[in-house]
């Protein structure tokens, strides 16, 4: 299948991880900076990527259009697509990436459809491709075909089935567990210190459970730059448990605690910008300070 170009939306962390993928394997890859912050301009200009300055320019160009971005922002992104396509009557192939629900998954394919583009539903596993480990492409709808044809370019890519849904549905129970447990590390700890029994709970740790404490040690003064995008994610996954009749209520708690960790200051870092000598106890200490109820049990 030929796919000579290939647009990005938008071109974040992972985003342009993928598109300087698919460049070094001889795409061109564009996409649309209007209204975009000066990192995401930082980051497109580093991956080579073309900026087409609007998206009707860009669903005229594109044989591909892979929308990855947060979650929240997801269905928008898709109504806004589809207006360039209805505008211009270019129908690219349209594959959200995005960490969404099944029923999101959905609805977003009937969006795309509707302005007669084909559409596949994509989950992404992994880091960017460049970094540590596997970035893995999960895939199902109609006709995933033109997603198969980048399998191997910096990426892999997993066909499931035919339906809209299950690729998104896969991320999110993976995510359930990833994401999830770093929120759970963090809610247990931020009980421990307001209750002042953290250091005696470390130390128990320490003896019993040292590779979870060397994983939060690790994890949780990152967590901060990617606290709004996963409190998103974890609404998501609510959505998904709900939606299949499982209760939901410790992702919609795991969401809460990514919005507390988002109000710190630390919440302003990139992950270019993570400050790699701040500690977990320093990181739980700022937390802390932002709870809704501040107060230590006495």
């Amino acid at each position: 299948m030929s796919l000579s170009v290939i647009a990005i939306l938008m071109p974040g962390d992972m985003g342009h991880g993928v598109g300087q993928a698919l460049r070094e394997h001889g795409h061109r890859v564009v996409t649309c900076l209007a209204g975009r912050s000066e990192r995401t301009r930082g980051l497109a200009e580093q991956a080579g990527l073309e900026d087409c300055g609007d998206l009707e320019t860009l669903v005229t160009e594109s044989d591909l259009v892979l929308s990855i971005l947060p979650p929240g922002r997801a269905l928008q992104q898709a109504k806004s697509v589809a207006q360039a396509m209805e505008a211009t009557g270019q129908t690219p192939v349209y594959a959200d990436c995005n960490a969404i629900s099944p029923q999101r998954a959905e609805e977003i394919g009937a969006v795309i459809e509707s302005a007669g583009a084909p559409y596949i539903d994509a989950g992404i596993i992994g880091l960017a491709p460049g970094k540590p480990g596997k970035t893995r492409f999960y895939v199902s709808g109609r006709d995933v075909a033109p997603m198969q044809a980048l399998d191997g370019k910096g990426f892999e890519v997993i066909a499931l089935d035919d339906r809209n849904g299950t690729a998104s549905g896969l991320k999110m129970c993976y995510a359930a567990l990833t994401k999830g447990k770093w929120s759970l590390y963090t809610a247990l700890l931020l009980t421990a210190h307001q209750l002042g029994v953290n250091d005696a709970l470390y130390a128990e740790f320490e003896d019993s459970q040292g590779n979870d404490l060397q994983a939060m040690r690790g994890r949780i003064p990152r967590l901060p730059a990617d606290s709004e995008r996963w409190a998103e994610e974890m609404d998501e996954i609510a959505a998904t448990f709900a939606g299949v009749g499982v209760p939901s209520g410790f992702h919609q708690g795991a969401g809460d605690i990514y919005r507390i960790v988002a109000q710190t200051p630390f919440a302003s870092e990139t992950r270019e910008t993570i400050d790699a000598s701040r500690t977990m106890e320093e990181t739980l200490r700022v937390i802390a300070e932002v709870l809704p109820n501040k107060g230590k049990a006495s």
